[in-house]
C-alpha cells in the first residue's frame, strides 16, 4: 500500500510514525493509492505493540488509541481505525478510517463480502459471527475466500466503530 496525502501540504507520509506530533491530533486527511483508491486517515497517538494493519479503538476527544480486544470493544460503540505504521506508545501516526484497508486477520478463512468481527487475538479481525462484537461500517472486500494461512484481508471501511450495546 502506498497511500499518499492528497489535501494537506506538509503532512507526514501516511506510513510515518513520529516521536512528536507533525500535525494536530485528530487531523483528518484524504489519501490515494493506485491499487486501493481514495481513503481517509486520522492522526492519533499510538499504543504499545501496534503492528501495521492492526485495528485500534480511539477516543475522539483525547485522540488516544487502544488495540481492539474483545474486552474493550464489545458493546462500547467506539470509533475504529486501522494502523498504517507500527505506531507504538508515545508515537504519532495515521490510522485509516475509510476506503479499502488491509487489516490483519486471525488464522481462519475470511469469507467474501461479509461483516467483520472483533477476534480474541488483539488487533485482529475475523469473519465468524460473534454476538456484540461486530465492527459496524466494515465489510470484507474480497470476491473469493481468503485462506487461513494469509494474514491480511482487504476490508472496505466507512468510519467504522464497534457494535454498541445489545439487548
Amino acid at each position: 500500500m502506498a497511500y499518499s496525502v492528497m489535501n494537506r501540504a506538509g503532512a507526514p507520509a501516511i506510513t510515518n510514525h513520529d516521536t512528536s506530533a507533525k500535525v494536530p491530533l485528530g487531523t483528518i486527511v484524504k489519501g490515494y493509492d493506485p491499487t486501493y483508491g481514495e481513503a481517509e486517515f486520522i492522526y492519533l497517538l499510538g499504543v504499545g505493540s501496534t503492528e501495521v494493519g492492526f485495528m485500534v479503538i480511539y477516543n475522539a476527544t483525547t485522540y488516544q488509541t487502544a488495540l481492539v480486544t474483545v474486552t474493550n470493544g464489545k458493546g462500547k460503540g467506539n470509533p475504529v481505525g486501522v494502523a498504517m505504521a507500527a505506531t507504538v506508545a508515545a508515537e504519532y501516526g495515521w490510522y485509516q478510517i475509510s476506503g479499502n484497508a488491509v487489516i490483519k486477520k486471525t488464522t481462519v478463512a475470511a469469507l467474501p463480502q461479509v461483516p467483520i468481527f472483533i477476534s480474541a487475538t488483539t488487533g485482529r479481525m475475523k469473519t465468524l459471527l460473534s454476538a456484540g462484537q461486530q465492527i459496524l461500517g466494515a465489510q470484507t472486500a474480497n470476491l473469493t475466500t481468503v485462506v487461513s494461512t494469509t494474514s491480511t484481508v482487504v476490508v472496505t471501511i466507512n468510519r467504522p466503530h464497534t457494535q454498541g450495546q445489545i439487548v
